[in-house]
């Protein structure tokens, strides 16, 4: 018998920046959260280049990024986080950094992996771009037993994800129905301060209007789609 969704407690969310789960599907993950499934944050950077202010310090920023990402994941009922530190702005997806997340998914042995479509039309940031192909090829060779098999000591196997769901895509075939969870959402999103500043008001409204327009495709109220993956 085949395993469902509902059956998959572990997930692992691998995103460029501090802020993009919350961003990218913060309805499913506190969805997800309250269903009893235990999720781990991946981030490859930590956001220090996400500021115009010229006179704030890139590891100043990182510090309170950091911080606020940390803040927001315990709204969301996220178990861990963990920030991987290379560059932001200036992500590159290199054979090492897939090494690096190879190793993580071996690790933690994840079921489901979200992470950024990089394919997604015209996506013009290449730290998404980076960090979506990162996670997939990740996934492909955490699974395989001659790829990167010095990470394989003693009686460690491959790890197989079961599941990976993309978000910010352009070819949406599942939703999730967050109806129940969009004041939880946008108070965790509330915590990227440096991001989205302190009109909560504005924020909240700008979220469900975006949750509004997928629930109306769905014939629910407010809604996340993403593009799933399934092995």
């Amino acid at each position: 018998m085949s395993e469902t969704t509902e059956s998959l407690d572990r997930v692992m969310v691998i995103a460029a920046h501090p802020d993009d789960p919350e961003f990218g599907a913060g309805g499913t993950i506190i969805k997800w959260a309250h269903a009893g499934k235990q999720i781990t944050y991946v981030l490859l950077t930590s956001g220090d280049k996400g500021s115009k202010d010229c006179n704030v310090r890139p590891g100043q920023l990182a510090t309170q990024r950091e911080e606020e990402q940390r803040a927001a994941a315990r709204a969301s009922g996220v178990q861990e986080v963990i920030f991987l530190r290379h560059p932001d702005g200036v992500l590159d997806y290199t054979l090492e950094l897939r090494r690096q997340l190879t190793h993580i998914v071996r690790k933690h042995k994840p079921q489901i992996v979200m992470a950024i479509d990089p394919w997604r039309h015209y996506q013009l940031h290449p730290d998404h771009r980076a960090a979506g192909f990162a996670a997939l090829d990740a996934v492909w060779s955490a699974r395989e037993w001659h790829i990167f098999g010095e990470q394989l000591v003693g009686e460690e196997e491959p790890w197989r994800v079961k599941e990976i769901y993309l978000f910010w895509t352009d070819n949406p075939d599942h939703f999730e129905d967050v109806t129940d969870f969009v004041g939880q959402r946008v108070t965790a999103l509330s915590h990227h301060t440096s991001q989205v500043g302190t009109d909560i008001q504005k924020l909240d409204e700008r979220m469900r209007e975006r949750m509004k327009k997928v629930g109306e495709k769905y014939g629910v109220e407010y809604a996340e789609e993403m593009k799933l993956i399934k092995f």
